[in-house]
Order: C-alpha cells, then structure tokens, then sequence
C-alpha cells in the first residue's frame, strides 16, 4: 500500500499542528483521497501486521445493528474498550481516582472489561455506546417513527436500480448523535460519516467520507474493512467488486505516534494478500466470521501505539 505511506509522508511534511477533545495534539491537514482497486489485491496493510479478526468482527457488529461492547468483548476485540470505559468513570464518579491514560486507569480498563465480558447486566448498563454506527446503518429512526434500514435500502437499489447516484448511507443522524457531538470523551460521532456507493460495468464501487482519520491507528483499519464490506456487498448483489474510495477530512497523526510512523515509513510495502469470501452467502446479514479466509498474508512485525479517547 504505497499510497498509505504517501499519506504518511504527506502529513509529516505539510500537516499543520492541532490541539484536539483528547489532549494529545496532532499534526493535521484538511482533504485527501485515496483510490484501490481491489481486483489488485486485499488492502490489508504489510508495513505494519495487521489483525484482520477485530476488523470482521467490528463490521458483523456493525451489520447487526449492536451498539454495546460485549460481543466484541466476547471475541477478543478491544478497539471500542477505552469509550465505554470512559463512560462507566464518568457516571460513576472515578475519573478522579482514575486520571486518563495513567497506570491506574490501564489496571482498571482491564477489570472493566473482564465484567463486561462476563456480567449481562454490567454489559448491558456501562458497554453501550450509544446511537454509533450499528445503530444508524440498520435501525435509523426516522421523524414519523419508522425505522430504515440504510444498508438493506442500499442494496435494494443496486440490485434494482444500479444506475441510482443515490446509493448512500450516513451515520451521521444529527437528531441523535447531537449529545455525542458536543461530548468529549463519550464514544465519538461516527468518523466515517457517509458512504456511497456505485455499479459502473457490472463492478460494485465504494466511496467512503470519513470526516476524523487518525492515519496510525484507524486508516488501515478503516480501509480493510469498507473494502471487505465492498466486496460482501457485490457478492451478495451478483456484482464483481470494483475500487473503494477513501475520502478524507481531519486527516492526522497524533504526536504520541510519531516514532511509530517514522518506522512505518522505513519499511518497504509487501504483495498484497488476498481474501476469500464463502460464495453460499447470499445475504449481507448472514456472514459470519467463518466465511473469510485470508491467503498470502506476509506484513512486517506489528507496531503498537496507544488511542487517544
């Protein structure tokens, strides 16, 4: 993924530094795009290892409509953790006794999600997000009561409509994320806010608008996983996958990450792997995540960094 280090590159050498809600600065520029063409290969980055498990199981929790952590928790995926934690201090009255980001808060993440995994109650009280992604995507509520379901809807006119320019789907419902708008350390408004998609020559594209893309931590996350959603999408729709388009605003590095790019940048990108989806899957709801294998994955070692909350 050349492209992914020209994005690093770029924002090393022309980003702008930014104070942000999270109290790690960032160095920051406004617009860029990137193109895939995924007859070319999975985008699944090789410079750094990356753990295509969380990456299924966060988009099947978004398919199913799930807003609370426990599933994920339940399998292993820790990437929504830190906004759900954040919010049992907070209505508890801890994050005095537990500053962010201190030896002592990382101890008591750990005791938080271990409760989560394993007390329904606990789960279903203190790991629920809000109205984020699941929730806008499949059960968006609408003035007069009724709710829609954007990705079914969505692919209701590729299927009948595929020259439609108005396959979209947004997360960005203003009615009910407005109180997460103006929070600043509850689980964010959706990031990537709109995506669109189109069938040119039988070739299903996607184009996605992420509003906030932390370049370390959640661009190759971002973009391994709507290029998959992609390719689930044409499967399902008898279509072949054509490019996924990934469309910036807020596009940064947070300065905490900064080592961490800097060896990213000096390493050389890998063939592309490839993945193969169950072909007896006919429906966008019924994936699972036994139905993806990966092949010919061979990336660099993993590189960590911390998320900023």
């Amino acid at each position: 993924m050349r492209q992914y280090l020209d994005l690093l590159q770029h924002i090393a050498d022309r980003g702008v530094v930014k104070a942000n809600r999270t109290g790690i600065d960032t160095r920051s520029i406004f617009g860029y795009q990137m193109r895939v063409n995924l007859a070319d290969g999975f985008p699944l980055l090789t410079t750094k290892k990356m753990f295509l498990r969380a990456i299924i199981h966060e988009l099947l929790w978004f398919l199913r409509g799930d807003t609370n952590i426990q599933y994920l928790v339940k399998n292993g995926v820790r990437i929504w953790n830190e906004w759900a934690y954040e919010g049992y201090l907070k209505a508890n009255n801890l994050q005095g006794k537990y500053p962010r980001y201190s030896d002592a808060w990382k101890a008591n993440l750990s005791e938080f999600v271990e409760r989560v995994k394993i007390d329904d109650e606990f789960a279903k009280r203190y790991g629920e997000l809000g109205p984020i992604y699941g929730k806008q995507w499949v059960n968006w509520e609408t003035k007069d009561g009724r709710s829609v379901n954007q990705v079914q809807l969505a692919l209701d006119l590729i299927r009948n409509d595929p020259t439609s320019r108005r396959i979209i789907v947004s997360g960005w419902n203003i009615g009910e994320i407005e109180d997460l708008v103006h929070a600043h350390h509850s689980a964010p408004p959706p990031c990537h806010a709109l995506f669109h998609f189109m069938v040119i020559n039988g070739r299903l594209s996607c184009q996605l608008y992420q509003r906030s893309a932390d370049v370390f931590l959640g661009v190759p996350f971002n973009l391994a996983s709507y290029s998959l959603f992609t390719m689930m999408m044409a499967q399902v729709a008898g279509l072949l996958p054509g490019e996924f388009v990934h469309t910036f605003g807020d596009v940064h590095i947070y300065l905490n990450h900064s080592d961490q790019i800097r060896e990213q940048l000096s390493r050389a990108p890998r063939l592309l792997p490839r993945i193969k989806i169950n072909p007896n899957v006919k429906s966008i709801f019924n994936f699972r995540f036994e139905d993806f294998t990966l092949e010919g994955y061979d990336p660099h070692p993993v590189i960590k960094g911390e998320i900023a909350v």
